[in-house]
């Protein structure tokens, strides 16, 4: 009796069980699921929901600039054709019907369009992770875990301060903007797992975050206009490893190169080696950095840095140079053009023939002594010179007479004084006015000519003076250029750094507004 009633029991659960679960599937089609035309959208305009799971950031490559995702991505829709059956024995066991592989061959879907895709793959395990359900209230939501690979345009002319800004543009290829429209889901548009933060997830070179536009997009594409769904992905770059890898060397390097200041202009070796080995140094970094950077159109911002703390060191370098030629100048040629200089004035006294023979290979230098006296003797101004070969031809004239009688009288044969009488002009010979004005003439223009080199030679010697004296500035024992350089180079490199970053920062964050 007690077996009876237990298998009894045992029963009578069972088929409850069965029809509990029968029930539960009970949602199927309607029967004149062949008059449905699944090649007609449902309605005169269609709305399309999208939502996505972001399941995590494969990677991002900068070469191809590609990202690629792992999501779940579900779209939604109404279809007021298909309205499942409902059972009145198990009305609330489920809330949707599964459609089989067959049944979604014979049901409207929307031709979805992702304007910047650039590959799609379906994940599968033992099948593929794709779904389509049918609710109640006759709306339709299709679901499909894949890896989709977007094509993002990047510009690293910032690089590394660079901030990438990708739209993504879920949309109707076929359906314009009056016939579909699409949207993101209003309650959990996009969705993370725990450990993905809070909208944004960290790469080890990039913050990556995303963004929804709730109001719908319109992009032109075809021949009309398309309604979209935009997605948009922000990368930003961590830009503490590349202040620790390449500012932050590059910035010491820099500072290494003013120590050269500092030590004895006599020890080349020790000076030329830390200048010389700094240089090569920032050399090497900035053609590593080029080959494993991203290609940009322009320098990028990690370039003119490089370039920029190169040249600083480079600066130091030609100061050196500047600083060994003025020892070199002080301790040979200016010593052997002193030694040149006492001798031509010590022979010069000796008469005509006392010229010196020595010759010094060295630039020369101004002779001040020998200048002066040059200018007093030999210079004359244009004034005295015609004064003087005036005086000049008007005594010759009185001493030998013009010919053809006329020109000069001198009453009584007296010599001491000179009356100059107008001549005429029918009286005068050819040759007496010829003489006088030809040999006037030729005076006035050697004394030009003279005056002229007399010039040229001076400003050649102001010019030698004044890189004698640049020279002299630049020595080791009495120029000031280390010292001076000790100054400008580290004040010239704070003003560059101020400038360089507030510019670059400043542009960053405007592309990231």
């Amino acid at each position: 009796m007690n077996a009876v009633s237990l298998f009894s029991v045992f029963y009578l659960s069972s088929a409850l069980w069965i029809h509990a679960v029968a029930g539960a599937f009970d949602y199927r089609l309607p029967a004149d699921v062949k008059k449905y035309d699944k090649n007609v959208k449902p309605g005169s305009l269609t709305d399309i929901s999208v939502s996505l799971y972001i399941n995590r950031i494969s990677g991002v490559d900068e070469n191809k600039e590609e990202i690629s995702i792992d999501v779940f991505l579900q779209v939604s829709w109404e279809d007021p054709r298909l309205v499942p059956v409902d059972d009145p024995v198990a009305p609330l066991t489920k809330q949707y019907v599964e459609l089989t592989l067959a049944e979604r061959e014979t049901v409207w879907v929307p031709d979805l369009y992702i304007r910047q895709l650039r590959e799609l793959k379906v994940m599968a395990l033992l099948e593929e992770l794709s779904s389509l359900r049918l609710y109640k209230n006759s709306t339709l939501v299709l679901s499909i875990g894949a890896t989709i690979i977007f094509k993002c345009d990047m510009d690293f002319v910032l690089y590394p301060l660079d901030v990438q800004r990708c739209p993504v543009d879920f949309s109707s290829y076929k359906y314009t903007v009056k016939e579909m429209r699409f949207r993101w889901r209003t309650e959990n548009a996009l969705t993370f797992p725990h450990d993905f933060g809070d909208g944004f997830f960290r790469l080890p070179k990039y913050v990556v975050s995303f963004y929804t536009e709730q109001e719908p997009q319109t992009i032109h594409y075809g021949d009309d206009n398309h309604s979209s769904a935009r997605l948009e992905i922000t990368l930003s770059r961590e830009v503490k490893s590349y202040l620790l890898e390449n500012y932050l060397p590059s910035t010491l390097f820099v500072s290494m190169s003013w120590g050269s200041f500092v030590v004895v202009p006599e020890i080349v070796p020790g000076r030329m080696v830390l200048l010389v080995t700094t240089l090569l140094s920032l050399i090497t970094m900035f053609d590593t950095v080029r080959n494993n950077s991203p290609d940009a159109l322009e320098l990028k911002c990690l370039e003119v840095w490089l370039i920029s703390c190169t040249l600083f060191v480079f600066f130091a370098l030609m100061e050196y140079f500047i600083v060994l030629f003025g020892i070199r100048y002080d301790k040979h040629w200016r010593v052997a053009a002193k030694a040149h200089h006492h001798h031509h004035l010590g022979g010069g006294g000796g008469g005509a023939g006392g010229h010196s023979s020595v010759h010094v290979s060295a630039p020369p230098v101004q002779l001040q002594q020998s200048t002066l006296s040059l200018s007093q003797s030999t210079v004359e101004t244009p004034m005295n010179s015609s004064h003087a070969q005036r005086e000049n031809g008007l005594e010759s004239n009185a001493a030998t007479g013009l010919s053809g009688g006329g020109g000069l009288k001198v009453p009584g044969g007296a010599t001491n004084k000179v009356q100059p009488q107008e001549s005429d002009p029918t009286k005068l010979g050819g040759g007496g006015v010829s003489g006088g004005s030809i040999s006037n003439l030729s005076g006035s223009f050697q004394t030009t000519q003279h005056v002229t080199s007399v010039m040229t030679r001076r400003r050649v010697y102001s010019f030698r003076n004044v890189a004698d004296v640049a020279l002299m500035y630049a020595g080791s024992q009495r120029g000031r250029l280390d010292q001076i350089s000790l100054i400008i180079f580290p004040l010239s490199f704070l003003i560059f750094t101020i400038a360089y970053w507030t510019m670059y920062i400043s542009e960053s964050n405007r592309k990231k507004l």
